[in-house]
């Protein structure tokens, strides 16, 4: 075989994108004293325990003014100045309780009421529009910030209605579905428009929470290209689902992912129900990261497979641990857990430059 018969060995392809992170949702961490009661404060805590991002709720105006950053590039400018300073940066908004306002069934008015402000509770309609416009000045902000993922809630009206008893009248959860559709398009279209991708934290008590649930409503929007899904394994863990096969089955749809841990112990007497128990009793119970069943190995070592970039973000919700111990170690299980993705194979050392030629006489075969 002489020298020009030879051709370099094809390079191996590798996803060239490497999870970002350790960030920190603030949500579970706001308070009324400091240093949890300013962004100023609750970001310089975060930057000296080793977080790199923050992600940022859109309800309290201490820490991000909504509605303001929606209008003013400056303001937006100044926030993240302000942040970078600390060596922080934000990964994305999130309009979670905004976003559960959307849709809501009657029985849970009163509830929900708690997460609009005082001029639209009691008034269903006025909560609804307040709740769709706090998504459009997200969409905006976002666009603003230089974000390209968000964060929410797809809000229910079919939730009631989740075990087949009494029986369900046919079309149903269609009808819901349809309705939830009508209301989330000219939202995901304002997102598109953004330049962002809403994602919908997959959770019960919304009407997206499963893999199911998401495919009706993916197929209601008619695939819009922005509606993706904000991946926690806890949610799927407590549902017994395959939250591995998950991400098989939805990594082009993963645009968000929260560390979250949790434990389902089933027993005699309470499984995924729990006998309406309080947290600490019941089968399946939140965890601090490492203090649960999720194998986050796993989990991280799968997203890396199919490339998936975005920022692995704590969301603190443990009903033992303490709120400040659990953000303190997650920097260090994030970061032990983020792969650096390599640019070779582990046997390149043994590759051998060959061709076509070379190929067929190694099978046997002549021409």
């Amino acid at each position: 075989m002489s020298k020009n018969d030879m051709t370099e060995a094809e390079p191996h392809l590798f996803p060239s994108r490497t999870i970002k992170g350790p960030g920190l949702f603030l949500a579970q961490f706001i308070g009324k004293m400091p240093p949890f009661d300013s962004l100023e404060g609750i970001a310089r805590w975060a930057a000296d325990l080793g977080y790199r991002g923050l992600q940022l709720p859109t309800h309290d105006a201490r820490f991000i003014d909504l509605a303001h950053a929606a209008e003013s590039q400056t303001y937006c400018d100044d926030l993240t100045g302000r942040l970078a300073d600390m060596g922080l940066c934000i990964t994305e908004l999130s309009t979670h309780l905004q976003g559960q306002l959307v849709s809501v069934h009657p029985a849970y008015d009163a509830l929900f009421d708690g997460f609009a402000p005082d001029v639209v509770r009691r008034n269903p309609s006025a909560r609804q529009a307040w709740a769709v416009d706090q998504l459009f000045l997200a969409a905006k902000a976002s666009q603003n910030l230089g974000l390209t993922a968000h964060a929410t809630f797809s809000g229910s009206l079919a939730w009631p209605y989740v075990y087949p008893w009494p029986q369900r009248p046919e079309g149903l959860i269609e009808a819901a579905f349809e309705e939830q559709a009508k209301r989330w398009l000219p939202i995901l279209d304002a997102f598109d428009a953004a330049g962002v991708d809403l994602c919908y934290e997959i959770h019960p008590g919304e009407d997206l929470f499963d893999g199911t649930t998401f495919e009706m409503f993916l197929s209601a929007v008619g695939d819009h290209p922005r509606a993706k899904i904000l991946y926690d394994p806890s949610h799927f863990a407590l549902q017994g689902m395959d939250y591995l096969s998950f991400i098989d089955i939805y990594h082009d749809r993963i645009g968000m992912f929260h560390v979250k841990d949790a434990e389902f112990n089933p027993t005699g007497r309470q499984g995924v129900y729990s006998g309406y128990a309080p947290w600490v009793e019941r089968a399946g119970r939140f965890r601090s990261p490492g203090d649960g069943q999720v194998n986050f190995a796993a989990v991280f070592s799968r997203l890396a497979t199919y490339g998936f970039e975005g920022w692995a973000v704590l969301e603190w919700e443990c009903c033992l641990k303490h709120p400040e111990d659990g953000a303190r170690e997650g920097v260090a299980f994030i970061n032990d857990h983020i792969i650096r993705l390599t640019d070779r194979a582990f046997d390149d050392f043994a590759a051998s430059s060959s061709d076509v030629s070379a190929n067929m006489r190694l099978l046997g075969v002549t021409r």
